[in-house]
């Protein structure tokens, strides 16, 4: 008979396994100083069940030493870019072609530097890596002579900041830009070693193209059995579960679709014992909701006028039926929805011509939780936008109750 101290024992083992894993998807690269110190702890304490847990039913690694928690995220659909980088920084602005460029850039020069670098000094050297030939053929150049490219390189330099790679020492990025002063950071070099998650080196990849290269980087062992073959799909479907907002069937093969059909309760139950996640099973999805709502980069709804705006826009998408609904449409239904609210937005999104700024920013984020599929023309609701109706509406078909939002359950961190 299992004793109340021992019930006690196994219940307290589970709630920091949960937490570390928890802090695990939240921050994929933890450092034993910092915010996540505590975190980090627990994750060393069961380092060898995450480890087997993750390995066995995502196929992402593991590594932990004494400085570092590195969870090897490798994402089921390689081509999503509904969660780009963001800076660490209030305004939260997402990484561009070019700010990943520069991020690559940097750490190549930290990799091969000095243990403390100033700020101008990896600026110089980012310049002289740009110059490489083969970038110039792909159209990519930096001087950081302007005010625009100074800005990039801060926002990688806040990036690296938050996640442990550089300690500043002195100094800010905000003299740097305004070219009044400079500076001076520490490099982790351990942290540093750890951001690379891939499967295989990226300089044994021969393939050309960008997706082929994706493809070769994150590539599994060939699938010559069943078993094999059943564990990929096991393992995609479950970094599917954990990572996106929803999983809609239609997205699946044939193949996934039957796998998920038998093993659902299986795989669910797996993800809600570690996680804490719930399951919401409907006739055309799941969600993993978190009751704790903080395994998320994307809420919905969110205060602040760009929050209203996101959620009056889809209200009026649930109206649309299925069917895809332009651009010109929607900035014509928040101009008309910026004459109604002029109260109570701000007052740059009540000026000619906002709308445009204010619907690709509501957009992005209604495509980032799974809410609608962006096209050339516009957008097209997708069914777990139904919650969002106004009024008696079709939802989605429930197998199981809920009624909690869906939010992403992906972090905008590095994979």
């Amino acid at each position: 008979m299992t004793t109340p101290l021992a019930e006690v024992l196994d219940g307290q083992h589970a709630a920091e396994l949960r937490k570390a894993a928890r802090a695990l998807l939240r921050q994929p690269l933890l450092v034993a100083q910092g915010s996540f110190a505590d975190e980090f702890r627990l994750v060393r304490r069961h380092a060898s069940e995450l480890r087997a847990w993750f390995d066995r039913n995502t196929g992402w690694s593991l590594q932990v030493d004494s400085e570092t928690a590195r969870l090897g995220k490798i994402p089921a659909r390689l081509a999503d870019a509904t969660h780009p980088a963001r800076e660490a920084t209030r305004s939260a602005a997402p990484f561009t072609r070019r700010r990943y460029v520069l991020l690559c850039l940097a750490l190549a020069a930290l990799e091969r530097g000095e243990a403390q670098i100033a700020l101008g000094r990896l600026a110089g050297q980012v310049v002289l890596e740009a110059a490489d030939p083969r970038l110039a053929a792909a159209g990519i150049q930096f001087t950081l002579d302007r005010r625009d490219e100074r800005l990039d390189l801060a926002a990688v330099v806040r990036l690296l900041l938050s996640l442990g790679v550089l300690r500043r020492v002195a100094g800010d990025e905000d003299a740097y830009v305004s070219g009044a002063g400079d500076a001076l950071y520490d490099v982790e070099r351990r942290v540093l070693a750890g951001l690379l998650a891939t499967r295989r080196g990226p300089s044994t990849v021969l393939a050309a193209a960008w997706e082929e290269r994706l493809a070769e980087l994150t590539a599994e062992t060939a699938l010559d059995s069943d078993e094999l073959r059943f564990r990929a799909m096991r393992r995609s479907l479950t970094r599917r579960l954990l990572d996106d907002p929803v999983l809609y069937y239609d997205e699946l093969t044939d193949a996934e679709l039957a796998y998920l059909t038998r093993q659902r309760g299986f795989l669910t139950a797996r993800i809600t014992e570690l996680t804490g996640l719930v399951a919401e099973v409907r006739a055309e999805g799941i969600a993993m909701v978190d009751p704790d709502d903080d395994l998320t980069d994307v809420r919905m709804p969110e205060s602040g006028t760009h929050g209203h705006v996101t959620l009056l826009l889809a209200e009026y998408l649930t109206a649309a039926g299925g069917g895809p609904v332009g651009t010109a449409d929607l900035r014509r239904r928040v101009a008309e929805l910026a004459a109604e609210h002029r109260g109570f937005w701000a007052k740059s999104a009540r000026e000619a011509g906002a709308e445009a700024e204010l619907v690709e920013q509501a957009v992005v984020r209604l495509a980032a939780l799974g809410l609608i599929a962006r096209t050339s023309d516009g957008v097209v609701p997708r069914p777990a936008l139904a919650r969002y109706a106004v009024g008696e509406t079709v939802v989605l078909a429930p197998r199981t109750a809920g009624t909690a939002e869906v939010p992403a359950q992906r972090k905008a961190s590095p994979r």
